[in-house]
């Protein structure tokens, strides 16, 4: 079996795309995802997903963590399948496609990519962190020295004594000025951390204007793989929310099976 395949990332964050409107990928099989994805043996990827043909929307994605498992919504996947949708000539400057979480509109120029992501109605207020839901859940804490930090040590401390079985995203964030924020997250299903999350920088951009570290609601957020922002309007929970930052195609390869 022989399967083609791109490799794209966003700010770091990097995933294997398919073209899978022919239905020929094997869905289930957990293993060959993980195969896949593995950085020694396979492609090396964060998350696998497949672009597949809706009956109402211009694609439909289908996400897989690097583990092989399916999961909820990736924000920079999201990202990148769109600039995956352009190259592909299905679409052209803006789209529409169904995801886990329901239906997400975007545009693309120049290689930026901007993805409406989902209403946050709720944002849950802890003693020393905040916990929301962005398509996908996130812890967000306010460390110091965020260079330093043991991300791995603290997030999967985090992710599974606080969380439990299905667990959460862990965002670490240390605020640089009023409208910039740098982040360092643990990702579940990768079990470690990743350069980028887009879900987990839409989740911190809106926990810290919920905290009141920012009036903004223009937001820079600072990864280890780069600048992502995040502009929202805040009217009864958080609406029009969008994810703003670079999809970059790196290859093109056949994976053998």
């Amino acid at each position: 079996m022989k399967i083609i395949f791109f490799k794209y990332q966003g700010t770091g964050n990097d995933f294997v795309m398919i073209d899978n409107r022919d239905l020929t990928f094997p869905k289930d099989n957990t293993e060959l995802v993980a195969s896949l994805c593995d950085r020694k043996f396979g492609i090396g990827a964060d998350g696998l997903i497949l672009l597949e043909n809706d009956r109402a929307l211009d694609f439909s994605m289908v996400y897989y963590n690097s583990d092989g498992n399916k999961s909820t919504m990736c924000g920079n996947g999201g990202r990148c399948l769109v600039a995956f949708a352009n190259f592909l000539e299905i679409v052209a400057g803006k789209c529409s496609f169904n995801a886990i979480d329901g239906k997400h509109a975007a545009t693309i120029e120049n290689g930026i990519v901007s993805l409406q992501m989902t209403d946050v109605s709720e944002v849950k207020t802890k003693p020393n962190s905040f916990f929301l839901d962005t398509g996908s859940p996130h812890h967000v804490q306010l460390v110091q020295n965020l260079k330093d930090f043991n991300v791995q040590k603290e997030g999967a401390k985090l992710r599974y004594g606080v969380y439990g079985k299905s667990g959460s995203n862990i965002n670490f964030v240390e605020q640089k000025t009023d409208a910039l924020f740098a982040v360092r997250t643990y990702e579940r299903g990768v079990e470690g951390e990743t350069l980028s999350c887009g879900t987990g920088v839409t989740a911190v951009a809106i926990a810290m204007h919920k905290a009141g570290k920012t009036n903004k609601n223009h937001i820079s957020i600072a990864t280890q793989g780069g600048t992502l922002a995040v502009y929202f309007e805040c009217v009864d929970g958080y609406k029009n929310v969008h994810l703003v930052g670079p999809a970059k195609q790196v290859f093109k390869g056949e994976f053998k099976c």
